[in-house]
Protein backbone atom coordinates (compact mmCIF):
# COMPACT_ATOMS: atom_id res chain seq x y z
CA UNK A 1 0.00 0.00 0.00
CA UNK A 2 1.66 3.19 -0.79
CA UNK A 3 1.97 5.92 1.73
CA UNK A 4 -1.03 8.35 -0.04
CA UNK A 5 -3.07 5.10 0.00
CA UNK A 6 -2.77 5.21 3.40
CA UNK A 7 -2.78 8.80 4.37
CA UNK A 8 -6.27 8.73 2.74
CA UNK A 9 -7.26 5.56 4.21
CA UNK A 10 -6.37 7.43 7.78
CA UNK A 11 -7.90 10.57 6.46
CA UNK A 12 -11.40 9.07 5.72
CA UNK A 13 -11.56 6.95 9.31
CA UNK A 14 -11.21 10.30 10.65
CA UNK A 15 -13.88 12.01 8.14
CA UNK A 16 -16.35 9.50 8.69
CA UNK A 17 -15.96 9.93 12.69
CA UNK A 18 -16.61 13.56 12.28
CA UNK A 19 -19.03 13.03 9.92
CA UNK A 20 -20.87 10.75 12.01
CA UNK A 21 -20.58 12.46 15.64
CA UNK A 22 -21.87 15.30 13.82
CA UNK A 23 -25.00 13.49 12.59
CA UNK A 24 -25.81 12.20 15.88
CA UNK A 25 -25.84 15.77 17.64
CA UNK A 26 -29.05 16.37 15.46
CA UNK A 27 -31.51 13.63 17.51
CA UNK A 28 -30.39 14.33 21.00
CA UNK A 29 -33.92 13.70 22.50
CA UNK A 30 -34.08 9.97 20.74
CA UNK A 31 -30.74 9.21 21.59
CA UNK A 32 -30.71 10.05 25.01
CA UNK A 33 -33.83 8.34 25.13
CA UNK A 34 -32.45 5.20 23.92
CA UNK A 35 -29.48 5.66 25.94
CA UNK A 36 -31.21 5.75 29.50
CA UNK A 37 -33.50 2.33 28.44
CA UNK A 38 -30.20 0.24 27.58
CA UNK A 39 -27.35 1.56 29.42
CA UNK A 40 -27.70 0.55 33.11
CA UNK A 41 -27.05 3.88 35.49
CA UNK A 42 -26.35 3.13 38.90
CA UNK A 43 -25.41 7.36 39.05
CA UNK A 44 -28.48 8.63 37.54
CA UNK A 45 -26.94 10.70 34.97
CA UNK A 46 -28.19 9.57 32.11
CA UNK A 47 -31.95 9.67 33.11
CA UNK A 48 -30.94 13.45 34.51
CA UNK A 49 -29.12 14.68 31.09
CA UNK A 50 -32.51 12.91 29.52
CA UNK A 51 -35.10 14.56 31.82
CA UNK A 52 -32.91 18.08 31.51
CA UNK A 53 -33.06 17.80 27.76
CA UNK A 54 -36.97 16.73 27.27
CA UNK A 55 -37.89 19.12 29.93
CA UNK A 56 -35.90 21.83 27.86
CA UNK A 57 -36.97 20.67 24.53
CA UNK A 58 -40.44 21.25 25.33
CA UNK A 59 -40.18 24.33 27.01
CA UNK A 60 -37.60 26.15 25.28
CA UNK A 61 -36.58 24.35 21.98
CA UNK A 62 -34.83 27.49 20.76
CA UNK A 63 -31.76 26.05 23.35
CA UNK A 64 -31.15 23.11 21.13
CA UNK A 65 -30.22 25.13 18.17
CA UNK A 66 -27.03 24.97 19.84
CA UNK A 67 -26.62 21.02 19.46
CA UNK A 68 -27.43 21.87 15.92
CA UNK A 69 -24.79 24.22 15.57
CA UNK A 70 -22.21 22.02 17.15
CA UNK A 71 -23.16 19.36 14.79
CA UNK A 72 -22.83 21.53 11.32
CA UNK A 73 -19.86 23.06 12.95
CA UNK A 74 -18.13 19.02 12.74
CA UNK A 75 -19.57 18.63 9.33
CA UNK A 76 -17.59 22.11 7.79
CA UNK A 77 -14.81 20.48 9.92
CA UNK A 78 -15.09 16.94 7.88
CA UNK A 79 -15.45 19.11 4.36
CA UNK A 80 -12.10 20.76 5.21
CA UNK A 81 -10.72 17.49 4.62
CA UNK A 82 -11.09 17.47 1.11
CA UNK A 83 -8.02 19.68 0.70
CA UNK A 84 -5.52 16.83 2.84
CA UNK A 85 -7.39 14.04 0.67
CA UNK A 86 -6.66 15.85 -2.57
CA UNK A 87 -3.04 16.81 -1.86
CA UNK A 88 -1.91 16.03 2.09
CA UNK A 89 1.55 17.56 1.60
CA UNK A 90 0.34 21.12 0.51
CA UNK A 91 -2.69 20.69 2.85
CA UNK A 92 -1.00 19.38 6.27
CA UNK A 93 -2.10 22.54 7.98
CA UNK A 94 -5.24 20.99 8.14
CA UNK A 95 -4.25 18.12 9.75
CA UNK A 96 -2.02 20.26 12.04
CA UNK A 97 -5.35 22.32 12.88
CA UNK A 98 -7.15 19.45 13.58
CA UNK A 99 -4.19 18.25 15.89
CA UNK A 100 -4.91 21.33 18.13
CA UNK A 101 -8.52 21.17 18.16
CA UNK A 102 -8.01 17.75 19.37
CA UNK A 103 -5.65 18.78 22.45
CA UNK A 104 -7.84 21.97 23.27
CA UNK A 105 -10.47 19.62 23.97
CA UNK A 106 -8.37 18.46 27.16
CA UNK A 107 -8.39 21.81 29.36
CA UNK A 108 -11.86 22.80 27.32
CA UNK A 109 -13.58 19.49 28.85
CA UNK A 110 -11.17 20.10 32.41
CA UNK A 111 -12.33 23.53 32.97
CA UNK A 112 -15.76 23.74 31.89
CA UNK A 113 -16.81 20.38 32.94
CA UNK A 114 -16.73 21.13 36.69
CA UNK A 115 -18.30 24.45 36.08
CA UNK A 116 -21.09 22.81 34.22
CA UNK A 117 -21.78 20.15 36.78
CA UNK A 118 -20.65 16.95 34.50
CA UNK A 119 -19.52 14.22 36.78
CA UNK A 120 -15.56 13.59 36.27
CA UNK A 121 -15.98 10.38 34.83
CA UNK A 122 -17.81 11.98 32.07
CA UNK A 123 -15.61 14.82 31.40
CA UNK A 124 -12.72 12.25 31.50
CA UNK A 125 -14.98 10.90 28.27
CA UNK A 126 -15.40 13.88 26.60
CA UNK A 127 -11.34 14.12 26.97
CA UNK A 128 -10.84 11.01 25.40
CA UNK A 129 -12.58 12.17 22.19
CA UNK A 130 -9.57 14.73 22.09
CA UNK A 131 -7.16 12.09 23.30
CA UNK A 132 -8.56 9.66 20.49
CA UNK A 133 -8.89 11.79 17.63
CA UNK A 134 -5.20 12.76 17.92
CA UNK A 135 -3.69 9.50 17.36
CA UNK A 136 -4.98 9.18 13.55
CA UNK A 137 -3.90 12.31 13.25
CA UNK A 138 -0.47 12.24 14.54
CA UNK A 139 -0.25 9.02 12.10
CA UNK A 140 -1.24 10.81 9.03
CA UNK A 141 0.88 13.73 10.05
CA UNK A 142 4.53 11.36 10.57
CA UNK A 143 2.97 10.15 6.81
CA UNK A 144 2.52 13.55 5.48
CA UNK A 145 6.12 14.17 6.21
CA UNK A 146 7.43 11.31 5.15
CA UNK A 147 5.31 11.38 1.57
CA UNK A 148 6.97 14.81 1.19
CA UNK A 149 10.65 13.85 2.06
CA UNK A 150 9.69 11.24 -0.65
CA UNK A 151 8.31 13.43 -3.41
CA UNK A 152 11.69 15.85 -2.64
CA UNK A 153 13.86 12.49 -3.32
CA UNK A 154 11.93 11.69 -6.35
CA UNK A 155 12.58 15.72 -7.63
CA UNK A 156 8.42 16.06 -7.80
CA UNK A 157 6.86 18.87 -5.93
Amino acid sequence: MSTLTRIRAWLILFVAALVISGITAFPLETELRLLAAVVPDETGWIARVRDGLIETNDRHPFILYTADWLAFAHLVIAVAFAGPLRDPVRNVWVVEFAMIACAGIIPLAAICGPIRDIPWGWTLIDISFGVVGIIPLFIVRRLIRGLERERQHAGQP
